[in-house]
């Protein structure tokens, strides 16, 4: 049983002028991209230092475990995050809890950087660690919801791809954000780098929180959140709505995300362990790497949103799945080229084409999925569960099977069945491109 609101959005939005939603787009894609920004920072820190600094009495191979453990505390942290804001977003509205969850963030994220290691305070350290990034996970849980929602419930319907896809534009401008910095810090003496240099990035997002707040306050809440309110249409308990009066939305939510998200982790995380302590190649070459892919995926995915209202949410999927299931093994042989041409032009296509065909619609396809009052806990859980699962797990599952076949052939067959699960889901799944919200 699907949930939903009589009316239609173009009667919720009609009027809403072309530079109101440009506004508004903006404004939840600049947020966007400092939610990312934060959490990003942590994965590189984790893949380069957290090891040395938090987990330095262990082996390499085990300290990098417990280092990418840590990341994985934030993914398993969203889901709760999307639960809660996701409730309070469909009872309360959308607005309040994008400013919300963007403090809970920003917070996490400067703590982490004033951090004492594991050389001034022991296995508290590790600890607090852990905590604050569980605190981070809790705010970009709650958040990308409520900055999809508040964009497509504006939108235009023949638009509403391209729209949602500015939404996710966040994530590559929140990659070059925290690449750069990186980038630049890691330049550093390896001594000043591993004392200092590393808590900069963290420290910076006190000013860009800052920023994203002042310009998300001015937003206004969305129209069609308002109908429901004003018709006392709103789902009492829209967690339990989104699940069990929607089973199917909810897992083909799950099954769609799954194969995007472990894709672009093992991207930026994994590789950037694997090229660096197995193949031996410079920090600054896997980070350029990263940097203009993500450089290029913010052309990509507005073009790929655009699309997405052109010819439909479910080929972008199965194009996605495809190219993933094609490029898992050529992946890891070009990268062993040690060519930086090669392996600079194999990130900037695995990004956009095996993460970017799959993302651009995620903020339009997922809301679009559920009815109108369980939207927002509907669309986030599913996208939340599958990140805690496919984002969280597939780096540590990687580094494992890496250490225990000695290759990447055992990480390539990962890639390939989660894209397999993300393939028979966007079969399944119905078009949405049509229909009301």
């Amino acid at each position: 049983m699907e949930i939903s609101t009589s009316g239609d959005v173009s009667v919720a939005s009609k009027g809403v002028k072309k530079s109101k939603i440009g506004t508004i787009a903006a404004a939840s894609s600049i947020g966007t991209i400092i939610e990312w920004y934060d959490f990003l920072i942590y994965g590189m820190a984790a893949a380069l230092v957290f090891n040395k600094l938090f987990f330095p009495n262990v082996s390499p191979v085990i300290g990098t475990l417990a280092a990418l453990g840590t990341y994985a505390v934030g993914f398993f942290a969203r889901p709760l995050g999307g639960a809660i804001f996701g409730h309070f977003g469909d009872r309360v509205g959308r607005k309040s809890m994008l400013l919300l969850t963007m403090f809970i963030m920003g917070i996490g994220t400067v703590l982490i950087g004033c951090l004492p290691t594991y050389e001034h305070i022991g296995i508290w350290a590790p600890v607090l660690l852990i905590i604050l990034r569980f605190i981070q996970g809790v705010g970009l849980g709650g958040e990308w919801g409520g900055a999809a929602l508040m964009v497509l419930e504006h939108a235009p319907k023949h638009r509403r791809g391209f729209y949602g896809s500015l939404v996710q534009v966040g994530f590559p401008l929140g990659l070059v954000l925290a690449t750069g910095v990186f980038a630049i810090v890691s330049k550093l003496p390896e001594a000043d780098f591993l004392s200092w240099g590393w808590r900069i990035p963290f420290l910076l997002s006190i000013v860009l929180v800052v920023v994203g707040y002042v310009i998300r306050s001015k937003v206004e809440e969305s129209p069609i959140f308002l109908q429901m309110k004003a018709k006392n249409e709103l789902s009492k308990q829209p967690v339990l709505d989104a699940i069990l009066k929607n089973p199917r939305a909810f897992l083909t939510a799950i099954g769609l995300k799954i194969s995007e998200v472990s894709w672009v982790y093992i991207l930026t995380v994994f590789i950037v362990v694997h090229a660096t302590n197995n193949l031996q190649l410079p920090k600054s070459l896997i980070l350029d790497g990263i940097l203009y892919a993500a450089l290029v995926e913010v052309i990509t995915i507005p073009l790929f949103g655009l699309l997405s209202d052109k010819v439909g949410r479910r080929p972008m999927y199965i194009w996605g799945a495809l190219f993933t299931v094609a490029l898992a093994f050529p992946l890891f042989t070009l990268l062993e080229t040690k060519d930086s041409a090669i392996i600079i032009g194999v990130m900037i296509v695995a990004l956009s084409l095996g993460h970017g065909f799959m993302f651009a619609p995620e903020a339009t396809y997922f809301p679009e999925l559920f009815g109108a009052n369980v939207r927002y806990s509907g669309a986030t859980l599913g996208f939340q569960v599958a990140a805690a699962v496919g984002g969280g797990l597939s780096p540590i599952i990687a580094t494992g099977l890496m250490a225990y076949f000695g290759g990447t052939t055992g990480v390539s067959i990962m890639l390939i069945l989660l894209a397999a699960v993300t393939l028979v889901a966007a079969i399944a799944a119905r078009e949405t491109r049509h229909e009301s919200l």
